[in-house]
């Protein structure tokens, strides 16, 4: 529920609200349980007390305040968390969490850390458990997986707050990265009326096509004989491309601000077989067909070849053996139905039209009009990180793109200034898949965007933050898409004030 602007009357209202509202919920926690929800059965409804709460599969106790637990599951099989703090510890707000990978579980540890900031918060494992692989030959769950249960998950939610608070949430906000990425955008896309806000981060917007530019990297390894490439020799590479590259933003911090500003030639290596370069100029070109040249997805960045903190580099996705473990599970299971699918096999020419005839509608957030999003008052906050080894980069920037172009089509006006109503894109350097790498990973950005959405605080810039053994190393400045962060030419190499954003060079 979006906050109605506040006139005089309002304002009074709202105090004479604030006095008059009882100091206990609704409905207690325990009575929760009999709460009737469409296809719906609530199966725990507990108090938490504040401290180490132990959740189904946890390794170790998550610290939460004191809560309502909530769990329930939609019909077919889509099983949802709804944590609400207890009495003045929430803070009015409403926070689902995204999942990753192929889902399967709750995220505990980003709702603790919802809960913890004072929100509400929810979660669904998206209508299967980790477990099974039954799900991947069922349509319907393979479409829950897709949209639909975080739509119900967000339903849902949204009653159970109501019921046991006595009032909607404020503010309803979606946060994600990587699949929680694709389902922000989807949301965006299909349910625009769902979030006042949300944080898409490294999202796996298109997701059938991800799967294929995976496995073209695990196949570039298989071209021939000799071009397998060990975790060293990627350590050899992105030293390379760094020790190139570095300085374009002035400083030389073993971070690459930009890797579209650095032309790494990887013929040029010394000390690879030729088979190894070409498997390397595979990987960064992307995945074609081999048939007519067309895109089908882009490749990875120079800087983040090997092993960073946090961060497993190319190796994650291309060891010479077998490609990442979910490509089978998405191609080989949801595209062909085959559970002894042969991932060596995949044509890059035929296959792709196939899988995504059977796909892509249930799982590609790729429609870029969110004018409905914009029109509801909604902000969209997008990042991913430049060294990211599993997601190429490349894919957020062309979705930008698509989002910019079709603004301005659709508008027959300026589509980047439409667009930068509601929407803004930051890219990290240095920063792996989510989280990890040389670069500053630790962002506020529940910050950014309720400061957006409630104050209309357009986010210029975004401090970002890199912890070491506890300690702050370096922060830096986020800049919004096309800009990046340039050192002044004076002052601490380490803190954001030394740099500014602008256009890069």
């Amino acid at each position: 529920m979006k906050r109605p602007s506040l006139t005089l009357s309002t304002l009074a209202s709202a105090v004479s609200f604030c006095f008059a509202a009882p100091a206990f919920a609704a409905t207690a926690c325990a009575d929760l349980a009999k709460l009737a929800l469409p296809d719906t059965k609530i199966t725990v409804a507990e108090r938490v007390p504040a401290g180490g709460f132990s959740a189904p599969g946890a390794q170790q106790p998550l610290q939460v305040p004191a809560l309502c637990r909530v769990a329930g599951t939609v019909a077919p099989a889509i099983n949802f968390e709804v944590w609400l703090p207890e009495g003045s510890t929430w803070n009015g707000r409403f926070q689902a969490v995204g999942g990753g990978g192929l889902a399967g579980i709750i995220s505990y540890p980003a709702m603790a850390e919802a809960a913890r900031g004072g929100y509400a918060s929810s979660s669904t494992d998206t209508g299967h458990v980790a477990s099974d692989t039954a799900w991947l030959y069922d349509r319907q769950r393979v479409v829950d997986y897709g949209y639909r249960a975080i739509h119900e998950m967000t339903m849902k939610a949204k009653a159970v707050i109501q019921e046991h608070y006595g009032r909607a949430p404020e503010y309803s906000y979606f946060n994600g990265c990587s699949t929680g990425g694709r389902q922000g955008l989807m949301t965006a896309q299909r349910f625009p009326e769902d979030y006042d806000g949300i944080v898409s981060g490294a999202p796996v917007f298109r997701f059938t096509n991800l799967h294929m530019g995976q496995l073209w990297t695990a196949h570039a390894t298989l071209k021939k004989p000799g071009a397998l490439l060990t975790r060293d020799d990627f350590t050899r590479v992105g030293e390379a491309a760094v020790a190139q590259c570095d300085a374009h933003d002035g400083v030389k911090d073993g971070i690459i601000a930009d890797p579209r500003t650095c032309e790494f030639d990887p013929t040029k290596l010394q000390g690879f077989r030729p088979e190894q370069i070409e498997a390397l100029k595979l990987v960064y070109q992307g995945a074609v067909n081999p048939r007519t040249g067309g895109q089908i997805y882009p490749g990875l960045e120079p800087g983040g070849e090997g092993p960073q903190p946090g961060n497993p580099g190319w190796a994650m996705i291309m060891n010479g053996q077998t490609p990442f473990a979910i490509d089978n599970a998405v191609i080989g299971g949801m595209g062909f139905g085959n559970p002894n699918w042969d991932w060596k096999t995949f044509d890059f020419d035929s296959d792709v039209g196939l899988v995504n005839a059977k796909l892509f509608g249930a799982l590609n957030a790729v429609n870029p009009d969110l004018r409905d999003f914009k029109n509801g008052g909604g902000k969209l906050i997008v990042w991913h990180g430049w060294n990211d080894p599993g997601v190429m980069p490349q894919q957020t920037l062309d979705y930008f793109d698509d989002v910019v172009e079709y603004a301005g089509k659709a508008t027959g006006g300026d589509g980047a200034a439409f667009t930068d109503e509601y929407t803004r894109l930051f890219m990290l350097p240095g920063v792996g898949h989510c989280r990890g790498g040389v670069g500053p990973d630790q962002v506020d950005w529940m910050a950014a965007l309720a400061g957006w959405v409630e104050k209309g605080t357009k986010p210029a810039t975004i401090t970002a933050t890199a912890m070491r053994d506890g300690k702050v190393a370096m922060t830096r400045p986020l800049c919004p898409h096309p800009q990046v962060a340039r050192y002044k030419g004076r002052g601490d190499t380490n803190d954001v004030a030394s740099f500014e954003c602008a256009l890069p060079e």
